[in-house]
Formats: structure tokens, sequence, C-alpha cells
């Protein structure tokens, strides 16, 4: 089958790219949120004081080790080395064994911190989102405050900053985990079981999120993007998502859009304002609008689309995506409306 010129740079993407839609900064060291605060402040708290104690242990065996020595070369080799007597031994196994008690409680003490700090945010009033893990992919779903309905969207994650967002997780098939290093902690995504983590992000940007469980061939194309926005521009962007798809501007998108909306494409996938209502595979009404395609494979472009619309196990082997056998020109018009949806 002859492909489309706007097809090959999709296909021939070398591996360097991959999950290059999710650039941002991906490091529990950098924290972004509250709960990835105190996170950082326990690990450093953890390191400070378990290289402490390194540091003395090293200390003691150089002691013990040159104390040997200077004995061996004064009284030679007839004694043992270890006097029981030794009251300086004595002396140092006590302040060695108050240091490791000290140590010890100081840790436990950052923990039970750290994990107050976490719970707080449980108190306050959030934002509600549900995540589902998929085999390769995130389900994500917003709950419209002024209707109580949910505005469902995949793969890309929008937050408020200084607010507290819920995010009730589940999965649909194997187990995952939920993981945005910048934000908050990881926590597993599990069948038949809901869990549920607060993120309350403290700086705006991008960020990458990522299934921290090994899920499947492809766990390692499970990513998301992360963007914390400010209140005025996430409540701005809900509002735009809450929207049906935009009518087509002219002959070409519209066909694409007769061909994803009443084809085999509208059996899997959602376009809200059309007739394509699936459920099997992620919403697509404003799919255009995202950074990505294929939970963080590739990045969204025209091209990348029409690849992952005609070959997608050339994209992501073993993917649930299956292949259309569109003919160059409808695949063009598919990509064409897809890219449209903003």
């Amino acid at each position: 089958m002859r492909l489309s010129p706007a097809l090959a740079p999709a296909l021939a993407l070398p591996v360097a790219l991959t999950l290059a839609a999710c650039a941002g900064r991906q490091s529990p060291l950098a924290p972004a949120g509250e709960q990835a605060s105190s996170i950082a402040s326990l690990f450093w708290l953890m390191m400070a004081v378990c290289g402490f104690m390194y540091l003395l242990v090293l200390m003691f065996l150089a002691a013990g080790l040159w104390r040997s020595w200077r004995r061996r070369e004064a009284q030679g080799d007839d004694r043992p080395e270890i006097d029981p007597a030794d009251r300086a031994l004595t002396r140092t196994l006590v302040i060695w064994g108050g240091l490791v008690v000290a140590g010890l409680t100081l840790l436990i003490t950052g923990s039970f911190l750290a994990d107050r700090s976490i719970a707080q945010a449980r108190s306050r009033q959030a934002l509600e989102v549900r995540v589902t893990g998929h085999q390769w992919w995130w389900r994500i779903q917003y709950r419209d405050e002024a209707t109580g309905g949910w505005i469902e969207t995949a793969n890309e994650l929008h937050l408020p900053a200084g607010r507290t967002t819920r995010v009730t997780l589940g999965s649909a098939d194997v187990v995952h985990s939920f993981w945005v290093p910048n934000i908050a902690q990881k926590l597993d995504v599990v069948p038949g079981l809901q869990n549920v983590v607060d993120l309350s992000p403290t700086r705006t940007g991008w960020f990458r999120g990522q299934c921290a469980e090994f899920c499947g061939a492809q766990h390692a194309h499970m990513a998301f993007d992360v963007k914390v926005d400010t209140p005025a521009e996430f409540d701005r962007w809900l509002a735009g998502q809450a929207r049906p798809a935009p009518v087509p501007a002219d002959a070409v998108t519209a066909r694409g859009m007769r061909i994803v909306t009443t084809g085999t494409c509208a059996m899997c996938h959602a376009v809200r304002g059309t007739r394509a209502v699936g459920k099997p595979g992620p919403d697509l009404t404003h799919i255009g609008s995202r950074r990505s395609i294929a939970a963080g494979t590739l990045p969204m472009s025209r091209g990348g689309l029409q690849g992952w619309i005609v070959q997608p196990q050339a994209v992501k082997p073993g993917t649930m995506m299956p292949a259309m056998p569109l003919s160059p020109a409808d695949a063009d018009a598919a990509s064409r409306y897809l890219a449209s949806l903003r």
C-alpha cells in the first residue's frame, strides 16, 4: 500500500525520540508539589543520617585497624587483638549505640512528619479526577463541578497550581503504577481496587508522569504529560475540554470526520458531538490539543497521527490498536480531522 509522504517521518523516528513528547524534567529531587517536597525532605534527611553513620563506621574501622597494628608492633602477636577489659572499647560501644539510637529516632520522626504532611491534603476540598490504567495508555476523567458529570480525555493530566487534586486510581486490566515524580508519591493501580492519591502542585509547567510497574510489552511506552496551570488557565482548559468536537472547516476534514465517526474507529473511540461513542479506546474529542500520541510514544503531529492510524504495530508493537485498512487519501483525511480536534 502506498503511504502518504506525511507518514514517512512518523514511522522513521529514531529511538532517541521515544517519549520525546514527555520531555518535562522527571526528578523527585526537583519537587513541584507539596507531596513531592515532603518526600524530598525525607530523602535528604535519610541521606544525611545514613551518610554520617557510614562515615562513622569507616572511622571506627580505620581506628580499629590502626590500634591493632600499633598493639602488634609494641607487644608482638602473643596477646589477643581485643582486650575484653579495655574500658576505652566499652566507652566506644556505648557512644556508638547511642548514635545509632539517635539516628533511628531521627529517621522515624522524619518519616512520621512526612506521612502527616502528605495526609493533611486529604482534609481539603479537592478537584476530583479519575485515572484508569490500560495496556498501554491512561484514561483521565474530570468531575465537572458545574454539572456533576465527567469530562474525559487521555494521556494528558492538567492540574491547577495551588489547589489539591484528588485522583482515584483504577485499572482495566493488569497492575500498573501511577507516578509523577516532581509532584507526588508513587501509587499502584490495581484491578478491582481503588487507590487515592492527592496532588498539590506548587509550580506551573510541564512534567512527565509514567507507569512505574511492569505491565507488559509496551510498559516503557506508557507515559503521560502533566501540565500544571494557573487556576484561571485550568478553568479555561477544562471548559474547552467540556465542549463537543469542532465542526470541520473544509471538505477534506469533513471527509475525515465521516471516516473516523462512522467507520471502524467509532467502535472503540468517542468523539463528543458525533455518532462515535466507542468506549474501549481513548476519547478523541480534543486529541489535536494534546502533546503526544499513544501515551507519549510520538509527538503530536499530523504525520504521527497518520502513522498511528495506518500502522500502529510499527510504532508500538503489541498495542491493542488495530491497523486501519485505509487508502492514502482516507488516511490523510482522517489524520487532518483528528489534528483539527483542538
